[in-house]
């Protein structure tokens, strides 16, 4: 079924370029003169352009029209699975959908289970100095790790935080590589009336620091 007029994916690739490029809304219609509030629900997924505004943004990021209107996240650029990179994660609706989608990455390894994958940029200096704020993890989706491995934790329902999961005999602890911040224990009897709950283990890492 082809992807073509679906709000939903172009709203996602459309913010992926212009994270790229950075440029925010304003960038874009001041040079292309898109009226903002038609252009913000582009970006939103409230409304599809018409193609002569497709070609004029692919044109613009110097890109093909199916760059912007097909899945990426169901495309291999060169033997590369792209993933979606998530600015937030919350608990009760969809993390995946679009409005928390920042952008997407590609990673050379091959995967057995893409579709189980999905990239977090890093906010805080909580894990320096292994971690730095805007450098990307890639996370896989599984609701366990072992002991003394990186997890995207959940706690209590709000935005998620990355930290080195210690199992003990009462419970968890979260440590962080940040002397700064010490170690949350959280008992058996915690973790279900909190809630706190592991998401995904961290399997990989884009250290930004590296490349500037």
């Amino acid at each position: 079924m082809s992807d073509l007029g679906n709000k939903e994916i172009f709203a996602k690739n459309l913010k992926y370029y212009m994270e790229l490029n950075k440029k925010d809304r304003n960038d874009i219609c001041n040079i292309l003169g898109f009226k903002y509030t038609t252009f913000s629900d582009w970006c939103n997924g409230n409304k599809y352009p018409r193609i002569d505004k497709i070609e004029m943004l692919a044109n613009y990021f110097k890109i093909e029209k199916s760059d912007l209107i097909e899945d990426k996240s169901k495309i291999s650029f060169n033997n590369k699975q792209a993933f979606p990179v998530l600015g937030i994660v919350k608990s009760g609706y969809n993390y995946l959908a679009s409005e928390n989608i920042i952008g997407y990455i590609t990673i050379d390894e091959k995967l057995q289970d893409p579709e189980n994958y999905y990239a977090l940029k890093i906010v805080g200096n909580s894990m320096e100095p292994i971690l730095f704020q805007d450098d990307i993890v890639i996370v896989h989706q599984q609701n366990d790790v072992e002991n003394g491995q990186i997890a995207i934790i959940l706690i209590d329902n709000e935005e998620a935080t990355i930290k080195r999961v210690i199992k003990t005999e009462t419970g968890i602890k979260l440590e962080s590589y940040n002397p700064y911040y010490p170690p949350r224990e959280f008992t058996f009897k915690d973790i279900e009336k909190i809630p706190v709950k592991i998401i995904g283990k961290v399997t990989n890492a884009r250290i930004k620091k590296i490349f500037e």
